[in-house]
């Protein structure tokens, strides 16, 4: 029997198999029957199709997926439903007419075009609904897929995870709007490998995501939480107790993680991986080789292992306090151990070239560690 992260996802013609019975099934009616109004009302018919992904709340493992150790989140209530009309080819202009339930939002209009480029200097909430789709077209090319003939979508967001709250409400609008575009398009793959095409497509917005928020918004199974492991993207369930409850509390503070990432959220993937590449130089590495080699702090744990080790210490960390000051560092200190400049490292990540820019001195000690988390 193949394990569920190895299933396509799931279709059902009912909303009890999803939100199961009482209140929150009349929620969902409630709001599945709202959206075909509304769509009905925007575009003039009606959609073909409706998805869905819950937000997330994470027990363990805080920042470290992009470091490729495992983390165990668990899927929420609340979500991002999306419908969606494919239009027939020659029925009307090749655009993407995006619109949201929610008045707040205007609608957001783009070319059917796969290989836009988003605008990350213009932020419009549509641009996540454009990371599905060309996360969408760039993986059915790769599996052989006929995409046909770029064709205009009618779209209608309905979001209730709240935004900037870090539940992950752009995980959500994404996961949920690649598998609306699969499903409008008749295309269906297994649960880790969208997974992993969300990841992926969501760093067209500008963050560097490492994966958990997009794994258990399409790997979640009700009752369970997810221990979510990486290279690849695998998931195995751990019972939540029966009868517990979790009370998940919004300070009502709103992070713009995509908006802030130089300075925020991608300054810590920087910081990561030029604390793993200065450790794995500092443990023996040539500095070309951990360049090339060195993408994580996972990257070099059994370095810090067996330096432990020799030391008659089980301590994983020992390397890093040995070999990282506790003060920041400057650009030229560290590219002075690199013998390379930064730019360099970071290839042509316009993303991670825009943390630089930003960016004064470096936390490594600090975000050496987090690993201590994982290890």
């Amino acid at each position: 029997m193949a394990k569920h992260e190895e299933l396509p996802i799931p279709i059902y013609s009912s909303l009890e198999p999803v939100y199961g019975g009482g209140s929150q099934l009349d929620e969902a009616q409630l709001r599945f029957d709202k959206m075909k109004s509304k769509f009905l009302e925007v575009f003039g018919h009606p959609p073909d199709v409706f998805a869905r992904s819950p937000g997330r709340v994470n027990l363990i493992g805080e920042h470290i997926d992009y470091e490729g150790y495992s983390v165990l989140p668990m899927a929420i209530r609340q979500d991002t439903i999306v419908a969606i009309r494919k239009n027939n080819e020659g029925e009307a202009e090749k655009l993407l007419r995006i619109a949201n339930v929610n008045d707040k939002y205007s609608i957001c209009t783009y070319p059917a075009d796969p290989n836009q480029e988003i605008d990350l200097k213009n932020h419009r909430w549509g641009h996540y609904f454009i990371c599905g789709y060309k996360g969408y077209y760039e993986y059915a090319k790769s599996k052989g897929v006929d995409v046909g003939v770029p064709v205009g979508l009618d779209v209608l967001i309905d979001g209730i995870v709240p935004t900037g709250s870090g539940l992950s409400s752009s995980a959500a609008f994404v996961c949920s709007s690649t598998i609306a575009i699969m499903a409008a398009f008749g295309v269906n793959f297994a649960k880790k490998e969208i997974a992993q095409v969300t990841c992926d497509c969501e760093r067209h917005i500008g963050t560097q995501s490492g994966g958990m928020d997009q794994a258990i918004s399409v790997m979640a199974k009700n009752g369970f939480a997810e221990l979510i492991d990486f290279s690849p993207i695998r998931a195995t369930d751990v019972q939540l107790p029966v009868g517990g409850t979790f009370v998940i509390a919004h300070s009502l503070a709103e992070s713009q993680k995509a908006v802030t990432a130089a300075t925020n959220y991608n300054n810590r993937v920087v910081e990561c991986r030029l604390a793993a590449i200065v450790l794995g130089i500092r443990l023996g590495m040539k500095p070309q080789v951990a360049i090339s080699k060195v993408k994580t702090l996972s990257d070099v744990e059994g370095l810090c292992v067996k330096f432990a080790s020799d030391r008659g210490s089980n301590d994983l960390v020992l390397a890093v306090k040995e070999f990282l000051k506790e003060e920041p560092y400057t650009t030229e200190e560290i590219e002075k151990i690199i013998v390379e400049n930064l730019p360099s490292i970071l290839g042509d990540n316009p993303t991670l070239l825009d943390v630089l820019k930003a960016a004064k001195h470096f936390k490594l000690q600090q975000r050496g560690g987090k690993a201590q988390e994982a290890w």
